[in-house]
């Protein structure tokens, strides 16, 4: 198949609007690098009905966004689905391939916070509004005294709570608010020592049928250094068994070293209280991705011999202490 056999390609996307402005990003590069023609078709998820009906996701969200793109690629409504990469499970899906990770915009995590506030100005029991356990762990994990409480709803919905009062701010994505111009309200940029953004935060994911003769094509809209990263980060989430609801936080970082580039992986996890977490970091050569990858799995089982797979229901903090520790491979 060449580029010219199909007139116009049709990208699945979910409705939010930053969806379809990711989507409309993708187009783009699409319409840029291919030299075709673009279609957004809007799908709605599972998770998309939840959210609009308040109802709280039930057990893991892995997943949730996801389903319905890829069923209209199986059943041919599109040609590629576009994905916040955070929200792809970490197992394959029969018939899907994961064709192209363009470049990640900044992974932070942010504050939006009432009077301009960062979070060591907010008064000790604000409320601060998060749906991530991820988020929610960390943010108890800082010692400042305030009450994290759950909370559902696009930025709209959620920068809403804080302007209404009914919070006192929220902790988002900070590429989020990028892609959609929003970054003027926001208050506070996280520092990855402060909290870990999610494995994969920032970077989007293009998927199209398995047989399909566009996976090829696509490959000319991914970038090697991201999609190293966060292949490292996802390696470690699915050797950890987290999925994107456990308290588990992951950043890779691409950097030239003497020898050529090198990938520097973070990791951490903490039970649901933030009163243990324990830490790993790590580096190699970056010669592929199965090097990025076995960084990953390696760092990840690093913390499980440490008894990660523990913290999550770790019933009484008092009795054990939170443990630190750096490593680096050769």
């Amino acid at each position: 198949m060449t580029v010219t056999d199909r007139r116009t390609l049709r990208i699945g996307t979910r409705r939010s609007l930053l969806a379809t402005t990711q989507s409309e990003h993708v187009a783009a590069l699409v319409r840029d690098k291919l030299d075709v023609d673009t279609v957004l078709v809007e799908i709605t998820t599972d998770g998309d009905r939840t959210q609009a009906a308040g109802t709280p996701l039930q057990g893991s969200a892995t997943g949730v966004f996801v389903g319905a793109l890829r069923e209209a690629l199986l059943n041919d409504q599109v040609d590629l689905a576009v994905h916040s990469l955070k929200d792809l499970p970490t197992y394959p899906e029969p018939g899907i391939a994961l064709a192209a990770v363009p470049p990640r915009e900044d992974p932070r995590d942010v504050v939006v916070a009432r009077d301009g506030l960062t979070l060591g100005e907010l008064p000790v029991g604000s409320k601060v509004g998060t749906g991530s356990p991820r988020r929610a762990a960390q943010l108890h994990a800082l010692g400042l005294g305030l009450d994290v409480v759950s909370i559902r709803g696009n930025v709209d919905t959620r920068i809403g709570k804080v302007r209404a009062g009914e919070v006192d701010a929220v902790v988002l994505a900070r590429a989020g608010l990028a892609r959609i111009g929003r970054l003027d309200e926001v208050t506070e940029v996280l520092d990855p020592l402060q909290m870990l953004p999610a494995p994969g935060q920032g970077a989007l994911a293009i998927e199209c049928r398995a047989d399909d003769d566009l996976l090829e094509l696509l490959a000319a809209l991914d970038d090697p250094s991201t999609h190293a990263a966060v292949l490292a980060e996802r390696t470690a989430l699915a050797t950890l068994e987290g999925g994107c609801s456990a308290p588990i936080g992951a950043l890779a970082e691409v950097a030239e070293g003497e020898d050529g580039p090198e990938l520097w992986l973070r990791a951490t996890v903490l039970s649901d209280d933030g009163a243990l977490a324990l830490r790993r970091s790590g580096s190699a050569p970056l010669t592929d991705r199965a090097a990025a990858a076995h960084l990953g799995a390696q760092l990840a089982q690093e913390l499980l011999d440490e008894g990660a797979d523990q913290l999550r229901s770790a019933p009484n903090p008092q009795d054990s202490t939170a443990g630190s520790t750096e490593v680096h491979h050769a």
